[in-house]
């Protein structure tokens, strides 16, 4: 489906840190904070860049998103960080389920809502992924010349590979059951019927998502109040062939790779081939997956690389280190 008519909702609230916003993908309002930037030290003759931010497997912007984004703000950028359609505060229905096609269609559709936003340089827009949207920015971010960076953390670029992965590190029969669960869901919504749900993080040998151990406290301590821990069963599926990777040739700006390298959920060794592929920097971290996030020992380091990074490729004094 091809997005609506794209533009940025009023301001229905001022938290003092960013205003939200409404914009329209495929027919559906989208949810998102805009933090505008403390400085100009970024801005340009045609105003300031901005970062369209979202999260990866079932996030919504209020589960760790929120520190980045005023890092980035603090940095002099403007960060624009959105709800998926069907997750969090955005509309759509049906809720919990992950729809490759329109996440990537949301992604596109934020960029044309940022552009219409006072003070915002069209031109140079960022985009930001972490896990399963890292590589969302990949495929989004290719064959444009308006997006002038983009960030990939810890990202997952090659659903096959996240497969291996998974069989490496989980019982088989945990994953058979997962699998089965998620082929009845997908019976169950091509004849209109609600899809099987399951959680999005649950512990060792029980069926979820994620189901390694230490990730269900991880994801727990970034949820935000609008998060929700179920999900579309039919993720497995969905993902599994999934191959942002194949676009990372055709990105023709400056990539800011962020790998953890025990990362347990999304590989490391697909995410560092397509760092090449697309000529990028890349920053390792000496973490598995949620090791990033704000609370994390990584997330300074994360977050400083961020901004040094865009520091350096859109102009302006380097930050301090």
């Amino acid at each position: 489906m091809t997005a609506q008519t794209v533009t940025p909702g009023s301001e229905s609230s001022d938290s003092g840190q960013y205003l939200t916003r409404t914009f329209y993908s495929g027919g559906i309002d989208c949810d998102a904070w805009h933090f505008r930037a403390e400085t100009d030290d970024l801005k340009g003759a045609a105003g300031r860049p901005i970062v369209v931010m979202a999260h990866g497997l079932g996030g919504t912007k209020d589960s760790g998103l929120e520190p980045f984004a005023a890092a980035l703000a603090a940095g002099g950028l403007d960060v624009f960080a959105f709800d998926y359609r069907g997750f969090g505060s955005s509309g759509g229905e049906v809720r919990q389920t992950v729809s490759i096609s329109d996440q990537l269609e949301d992604y596109r559709a934020a960029i044309s809502a940022v552009k219409t936003l006072e003070g915002v340089d069209p031109n140079r827009i960022v985009l930001w992924g972490v896990s399963l949207s890292g590589g969302h920015v990949l495929s989004v971010g290719a064959r444009r010349d308006d997006v002038v960076a983009i960030i990939s953390m810890t990202p997952l670029v090659s659903g096959p590979a996240a497969g291996r992965l998974a069989f490496a590190n989980l019982p088989a029969t945990a994953i058979a059951r997962s699998t089965a669960l998620g082929l009845r869901s997908r019976v169950r919504r091509s004849t209109g019927r609600t899809p099987k749900m399951m959680p999005i993080v649950a512990e060792p040998g029980e069926i979820g998502a994620m189901t390694l151990s230490g990730y269900r406290h991880d994801y727990l301590a970034i949820a935000g109040p609008t998060w929700q821990n179920t999900i579309d069963a039919a993720i497995g599926p969905e993902i599994g062939g999934y191959r942002p990777d194949h676009d990372a040739g055709d990105i023709r700006c400056p990539v800011l790779m962020q790998i953890a390298d025990f990362d347990r959920s999304a590989p490391t060794y697909p995410a560092a081939k397509a760092a090449v592929k697309a000529r990028a920097e890349v920053r390792h971290y000496p973490c598995d997956h949620f090791g990033v996030y704000s609370g994390q020992p990584w997330f300074d380091a994360a977050a400083r690389h961020q901004i040094k990074f865009l520091t350096r490729h859109l102009g302006g004094p380097s930050p301090s280190a």
